[in-house]
């Protein structure tokens, strides 16, 4: 599994999404350019926005991450 994802045309770590946004951004400002879109915050109080396939993608890319078994530790027992 690839320690990058793609969102929004950016390869991004995925060891640095700090959260992924339930709800879509809306915020009323008719010059905001992520209207519907959801937010994905990385560290450092960066941020990336995505569309709703791309977030669940993103959530399942997170998950299957987790969910591998660390070789590191495998290595050690």
């Amino acid at each position: 599994m690839s320690a990058f994802y793609v969102i929004d045309d950016k390869h991004i770590p995925l060891y640095r999404i700090m959260w992924i946004s339930a709800i879509p951004h809306f915020c009323g400002s008719p010059e905001c350019q992520h209207e519907g879109d959801y937010e994905i915050r990385l560290e450092h109080g960066e941020s990336v926005w995505a569309n709703q396939t791309e977030r669940d993608a993103a959530l399942a890319a997170m998950e299957r991450w987790q969910s591998e078994p660390d070789l590191d530790e495998e290595e050690l027992e």
